[in-house]
């Protein structure tokens, strides 16, 4: 006889996931005993946070509802960094929460909250997992999980639960998960003719990416309409890489540094055709003045408000609409694209300004030479996220890891483990700034103990930098933002992976391309001048 623990293992492998991230606990032992033998492995993490992050990477990069496990009462509150960063940031997820027993219910007990209540407001359901419908309420959670948009789902799995007896396995119907490319399309919006004749019209039509691109499986489409209507295109920073940045007409990245030239570039438009638009990263009301039309096209309606112009949108799976404006007769338009290359150089230049010292740009170029093409860089939140937001060369759609819905500082360490456990034969590396790293640099543990080969690279310049930047720039006195102090001293060790510390570009381009050929974790301190910050910043 199954217990129930076992049903939702076995729902878990039937869906296609293979790995739960946590921290064991006494209520969901039983759980953790079920994966023990089965396709789904248990992965055992140093902060519950971070399940939750390694969750969401995992998702991104299978295309199936990443799972995450912690206890009760603080092991619960800990997941909830990472379970909000995959709501915000639309990625499936179930994450499960043991607690008491049924007969505890109500009671005061050590410990324990209403998980339910905690998790509601950053996930898109929330169920209590009870033997006689197990079956039901994983199907349910895998269905809600993955629907537009997708999120996080959280199951609350009381200790005795998991041990009962089940008399049903999940059946297949249940339980499966879809890639994305293989959804079944709907039929195409019926205002299409609209917004095919208010593109003809537009004199300078500007097309802006987001993040929906990211699950639509449509990025070759996508091109193929930048490429046929030769529009220029800006991106935010989760859809880097949907178009090539070496394409004759990519302009830039919104939001991040330098956002000036980008906008300087873009501000003869006369529409905006935004595809898979999402205003988590980037409101459109950040950059887009009231009098210019935009065109919504995503999986869900316009997030606008009424002074702005919402000239027309079409709903629904972005493949079909897509490809369908891609076969439009070319657009006839006055956009100079001669004039891109000039804007992309001047624009470089403005991001990589001559100064002495060891400076963060410098960093980021040579580990852009020295990645491979397929490599994924995963970047942490801070300073250094404006710059590879508009810096980095992504090389393909999926090649850039960050946190931007939610924006979590911490994110990267995790991140950067789970992509390299999913993605095995493609170099990873992470980019975090000093006080991110500090906040998860227990995880390394997890990557020394696994023998991940990630090379996490930490720009060490002692300042939470970001703050320090916008303290500058409202005339307060820096408080609060210095991290280490002057008696610092690196470690040539950190829980057995080697640490490297390097002061100038020549010793960290030695280092970074040595670590990419390890066998295991490496640590690499870049001691930067964060001066450059508030030039480009």
């Amino acid at each position: 006889m199954s217990t129930t623990s076992d049903v939702i293992v076995d729902a878990l492998a039937r869906a296609g996931i293979r790995y739960v991230f946590g921290y064991p606990g006494g209520q969901n032992m039983r759980f953790i005993e079920a994966m023990r033998g089965s396709p789904v492995e248990f992965v055992l993490v140093t902060h519950e946070g971070c399940a939750g992050f390694m969750a969401d990477v995992t998702a991104r990069l299978t295309g199936r509802p990443g799972a995450c496990l912690s206890t009760l009462g603080p092991g619960a509150t800990n997941l909830t960094t990472g379970v909000g960063n995959a709501f915000l940031d639309r990625v499936p997820m179930l994450a499960f929460t043991g607690t008491m027993g049924r007969r505890w219910k109500g009671r005061t007990v050590q410990m324990q909250i209403d998980h339910r209540r905690l998790f509601a407001p950053i996930t898109k359901w929330s169920a209590e997992i009870r033997s006689a419908s197990a079956c039901r309420t994983m199907g349910r959670a895998l269905e809600i999980a993955q629907a537009e948009q997708p999120g996080p789902v959280h199951l609350d799995f009381p200790e005795d639960v998991a041990e009962e007896n089940a008399k049903f396995r999940t059946p297949h119907s249940e339980c499966r998960t879809q890639d994305a490319g293989s959804r079944t399309a709907g039929p195409l919006p019926e205002n299409l003719a609209q917004i095919e004749e208010l593109l003809r019209a537009a004199r300078r039509p500007l097309v802006a990416v987001g993040l929906t691109m990211n699950r639509a499986g449509a990025t070759e489409s996508l091109r193929a309409l930048v490429e046929r209507h030769r529009l220029p295109v800006v991106s935010t920073m989760m859809a880097k890489g949907q178009v090539e940045e070496s394409s004759p007409t990519f302009v830039g990245v919104l939001g991040r540094a330098r956002r000036n030239l980008v906008a300087e570039f873009c501000e003869p438009a006369d529409l905006v055709l935004a595809i898979g638009y999402d205003p988590v990263e980037f409101n459109y009301e950040d950059w887009v003045r009231k009098d210019l039309p935009i065109i919504h096209v995503d999986s869900v309606p316009a997030d606008l408000d009424d002074e702005h112009t919402l000239a027309a949108q079409a709903v629904g799976d972005l493949g079909p609409i897509l490809r369908h404006l891609a076969h439009m007769p070319p657009l006839e338009h006055e956009w100079d694209l001669e004039a891109v290359p000039a804007h992309r150089k001047k624009l470089r230049e403005a991001l990589t300004p001559p100064g002495p010292g060891f400076r963060p740009h410098q960093v980021l170029e040579a580990m852009r030479d020295a990645l491979p093409g397929d490599g994924i860089i995963v970047s942490d939140v801070g300073a250094h996220t404006h710059l590879i937001g508009q810096l980095w060369d992504t090389r393909g759609a999926g090649k850039l890891l960050v946190s931007n819905g939610w924006s979590s500082m911490g994110f990267c360490v995790p991140a950067a483990i789970a992509a390299k456990l999913v993605r095995p034969s493609q170099a990873v590396a992470a980019c975090t700034g000093d006080g991110g790293f500090l906040m998860m640099a227990g995880e390394v543990n997890t990557a020394v103990r696994l023998r991940l080969p990630v090379v996490f690279v930490v720009l060490r310049d002692r300042y939470l930098s970001l703050i320090r930047v916008k303290q500058n720039r409202r005339g307060f006195p820096w408080a609060g933002v210095e991290l280490l102090g002057e008696n610092y001293r690196a470690s040539d060790n950190l829980f057995g992976a080697p640490v490297v510390v390097t002061e100038c570009e020549e010793a960290f381009r030695a280092a970074f391309a040595a670590a990419l050929g390890s066998s295991g974790p490496t640590v690499i301190e870049a001691v930067v001048d964060p001066g450059e910050y508030d030039e480009v910043v």
